[in-house]
């Protein structure tokens, strides 16, 4: 047999939840003389079209038994798309048995993650578990040296097009077999992962990890990687569900960073805003308006703001898109748009805007997943949040109801800012945030020269670190780090405590004559 030669299709078998294009492939499969076998809905909707359909039950003798839950998994079928054209004992056999050849196989699966998502109960879930589509997809692709199998809607302009051309070339056939193989694994890593939840089993013996790509990038984090973006069907309002308004395409680092802004703006309900610079909070802000948010979260570093990404948590308003507009901004991320809004920022063409429609949930569990080599890494995401009620105040001096607000602000920012983290906070403002340093030390001593040089900028007569408090992500391993916050002008710390030295820490607190809280929570973000 010539395998660059087209094989003409005889004898498809269609059987398709999904009907887009369910038509046009049918009419364009009977114009070039195949023959249709189908079942159920497929059949009927093929039927009403005025197309000529072959029942698999009239084909098979068999009929569809145990409320349609066999209906395809018989020797005529499966030998049919198993049986190999090219080995003579599979052609006599196939005539021996009377098993004609199935030369295509247009299947695609029960509905299992969207009735999962629809939030349906058990047994309907466990209805919509496909077995008999999975045996059909992997037969076809495993044969597909004779038989072209599509899985997606979107597969059949192509099979048009080949059927115009006199057949299927193998090398279509093969790339629809690695793409039927990819559905399974998706559909067969859905299952599991549902499975695993109803068990509350979050780490699973086996993890699958599936998604579905959405979009090449134009490259990685640096030009030389190569990079795409998947979605998963997570339905967390963020990057992978938002609707893109105006702007260029994002890029890798896009991505990222406006994850990082969405999620860190998400811990809070008065207006707030978070500009991220390199998946790291420059500037976070509360107030009793968006405008004025923003004003306070970018006088905390004018500077990395330049470039940078904007997440609010409630809708964009005109006069604060006005603002944004007017700093070169990459994305703009948020629940919800004004139409001034829009109009505003369409002027930046190159601006994106991205509209969620929600925020996701930061009580909300769910695994994050870090790759390695021979391997990943899977935790459950940092959903741990700190009240008052959960603070224990370890020095002489006890925070006033101000600095104890300020304190819980400052605790929620570090929680997004990359280890080791020190934050400083003011009136609901962030006025100083040291990042991914090797040293807390260092962390807290740059946030406080780099408020320093702002002051300068400003023309202000002190920091904004002056009466500011701070925070950590981690315990103190040793006083210096608190000594160079107090020096900064904060007047109160909260961190998680638990170093061996924290009598230590403690004592320095309290001969600086500030307040000291425990969280008992660490948050490292590496």
């Amino acid at each position: 047999m010539d395998q660059s030669a087209p094989l003409r299709v005889a004898r498809a078998l269609i059987s398709v939840s999904d009907k887009t294009g369910l038509i046009d492939l049918g009419r364009a499969l009977v114009a070039h003389g195949a023959e249709i076998l189908s079942t159920g809905g497929s059949a009927k909707a093929l039927r009403d079209a005025g197309l000529p359909v072959t029942e698999v039950s009239d084909h098979t003798g068999f009929p569809e038994i145990l409320d349609g839950r066999v209906k395809t998994l018989v020797p005529q079928i499966h030998g049919g798309i198993l049986g190999r054209r090219d080995l003579p004992a599979h052609v006599e056999q196939m005539q021996a048995h009377q098993i004609s050849p199935i030369d295509l196989v247009a299947v695609n699966l029960y509905p299992f993650e969207a009735t999962v998502a629809s939030g349906a109960g058990a047994e309907d879930c466990i209805e919509n578990i496909d077995i008999g589509g999975p045996a059909l997809i992997r037969a076809a692709a495993k044969n597909h040296d004779d038989v072209a199998v599509l899985t997606s809607p979107a597969q059949y302009a192509e099979i048009i097009a080949a059927l115009e051309q006199g057949g299927t070339t193998l090398q279509t056939r093969r790339a629809l077999a690695g793409a039927a193989y990819a559905r399974t694994s998706a559909y067969d890593a859905a299952i599991s992962a549902w499975f695993a939840k109803e068990r509350e089993d979050l780490l699973p013996e086996r993890l699958t990890i599936a998604g579905e790509r959405a979009e090449v990038l134009r490259y990685g984090e640096n030009p030389h990687q190569q990079a795409a973006f998947y979605r998963n069907g997570e339905t967390r309002p963020g990057v992978a569900t938002a609707r893109q308004v105006q702007g260029k395409a994002l890029s890798y680092n896009n991505l990222n960073d406006t994850d990082a802004a969405f999620e860190a703006v998400a811990e809070f309900s008065e207006p707030a805003v978070v500009i991220v610079k390199h998946a790291n909070p420059c500037g976070v802000a509360t107030a009793s308006s968006l405008s004025s948010a923003w004003d306070l979260a970018l006088r905390c570093d004018p500077v990395s703001a330049f470039g940078g990404i904007v997440a609010l948590n409630h809708a964009l308003d005109e006069e604060t898109a006005e603002k944004i507009a007017s700093i070169f901004t990459e994305v703009i991320v948020a629940p919800d748009a004004t139409e001034g809004a829009m109009i505003a920022l369409a002027r930046k063409k190159n601006l994106r805007l991205l509209l969620t429609g929600a925020l996701p949930d930061p009580s909300q569990g769910g695994l994050v997943v870090r790759s390695l080599a021979g391997g990943f890494l899977a935790q459950t995401r940092d959903n741990g949040r700190i009240g008052v009620a959960d603070l224990k105040v370890v020095t002489k001096k006890a925070p006033t109801d101000t600095e104890m607000a300020d304190l819980l602000f400052a605790f929620r920012v570090a929680k997004h800012v990359k280890s080791n983290a020190i934050v400083y906070a003011k009136d609901g403002a962030t006025v100083g945030v040291g990042a991914g340093q090797m040293s807390r030390l260092d962390s807290a001593r740059i946030a406080a020269s780099k408020a320093g040089d702002i002051a300068k900028t400003l023309g202000l007569d002190a920091p904004l670190t002056k009466g500011s408090v701070a925070a950590s992500d981690a315990f103190f391993p040793f006083a210096d780090g608190l000594e160079t916050i107090v020096a900064a002008g904060a007047t109160a710390v909260i961190q998680p405590g638990g170093s061996i030295r924290d009598d230590e820490v403690i004592a320095a607190a309290d001969a600086a004559g500030i307040a000291m809280v425990f969280t008992g929570m660490r948050h490292f973000r590496h």
